[in-house]
């Protein structure tokens, strides 16, 4: 007769398995759409200033924030007036001067990219065929066989290649995927 061992694996120091590995059943909040049997972890609010909630899963809580009108059924006298008193004390959220370094866009290019752009006299939310029309256009017009003798036509044709490498290159590391 086997005999079956009454020593977990957790006694003394070090745990012989790592945490949250237990063998018990965990319990899970389903989503509160009806007919959906995803996890549910994504709070959303039943109504306004309200403490209770419905919970979510990803793609519900998505469709919910996209229909979701915080001001519905106000007047638009009072909807403006509940927009002022709480925009007024969220005003350290409104925007975040401490980024203001950054420069423009979404956060998705960096600094040398940026500088690069303003090279080309680029906004910072263009595509790369952009990129590579403006650069072909100054790279015509600034080149220094175009341009004989003209030592700031040189510089300039220098920096545009210069900035093309740099977009041309954060583009390639963009869009690269393993084979």
């Amino acid at each position: 007769m086997a005999r079956t061992p009454t020593r977990s694996n957790d006694w003394g120091f070090p745990r012989w398995r790592s945490y949250g590995a237990a063998t018990e059943a965990t319990t899970v909040r389903l989503c509160d759409r009806h007919g959906c049997s995803e996890r549910g972890d994504c709070p959303a609010p039943k109504s306004p200033n309200s403490p209770d909630r419905w919970y979510f899963c990803v793609a519900h809580a998505a469709e919910y924030n996209r229909g979701w009108n915080y001001f519905e059924g106000l007047d638009a006298e009072e909807a403006a007036r509940r927009e002022a008193s709480e925009t007024r004390d969220a005003s350290g959220f409104s925007t975040s001067s401490h980024y203001a370094w950054g420069g423009p866009g979404d956060g998705s290019r960096s600094r040398d990219e940026m500088r690069a752009l303003d090279v080309l006299g680029l906004e910072s939310d263009v595509d790369f065929d952009a990129v590579r029309s403006a650069w072909r256009t100054l790279a015509k017009t600034n080149h220094p066989d175009v341009r004989p003798g003209d030592a700031d036509a040189a510089t300039r044709f220098q920096a545009i290649q210069a900035a093309y490498e740099v977009l041309r290159s954060a583009e390639e590391a963009r869009t690269w995927r393993p084979k």
